[in-house]
């Protein structure tokens, strides 16, 4: 573990806080007119997935946690823990659904993630932008029902209800936003 001081920090990076690991989502320099300058930063903890402020003064120290990303494979739901296994090694980590939860309705078995591990535990995923995912129900729309930005809401392969425009309908492969969980466009 190295340190580094606020003038490093970067959105994505992972630091110790509290003797735990964080991920800096938001940071943002200020420099006030009187008194010194600070970093305001958003820190999210990778083993609890709990999001909270912290404010550094500027040129303050903190240490970097070594985080690796490795290629891996979602396999199965195991209770509260989902099985990944490495692409390369075939080791399997299982990771709490409290971690994942933003995402869940995104996971598809047999797809590919990015796993952040420190060490041998696993702290979290890089999640791609966008995923593709089968409409497995949609509701037929309406002849004639052709409103401008009208839309249904479809059932996909995970379970995850989404609101797409008329003209998509059962077996339709559709692209998702991960972060907004909006459609995209029909892939």
């Amino acid at each position: 573990m190295s340190s580094i001081t606020t003038a490093q920090f970067k959105k994505g990076i992972f630091i110790e806080f509290k003797g735990e690991p964080h991920q800096i989502v938001d940071m943002q320099f200020v420099n006030p007119g009187k008194g010194s300058a600070f970093v305001r930063t958003t820190l999210k903890s990778l083993k609890t997935g709990k999001v909270q402020d912290f404010t550094y003064k500027s040129g303050e120290g903190a240490t970097e946690v070594p985080i690796e990303t490795h290629e891996m494979q979602y396999l199965y739901q195991e209770g509260d823990m989902y099985v990944f296994m490495d692409n390369f090694s075939y080791d399997q980590v299982s990771i709490q659904e409290a971690i994942l939860e933003d995402y869940l309705g995104f996971l598809k078995p047999n797809d590919t993630y990015q796993v952040l591990l420190h060490g041998e535990t696993p702290l979290g995923m890089r999640f791609p932008k966008k995923v593709r995912l089968k409409v497995t129900h949609a509701e037929e729309g309406a002849r004639g029902d052709t409103v401008s930005g009208a839309g249904k809401v479809v059932e996909v392969e995970t379970g995850l209800k989404v609101t797409v425009p008329l003209f998509i309908k059962e077996g339709d492969t559709i692209a998702i936003d991960t972060e907004t969980g909006q459609y995209l466009e029909r892939a």
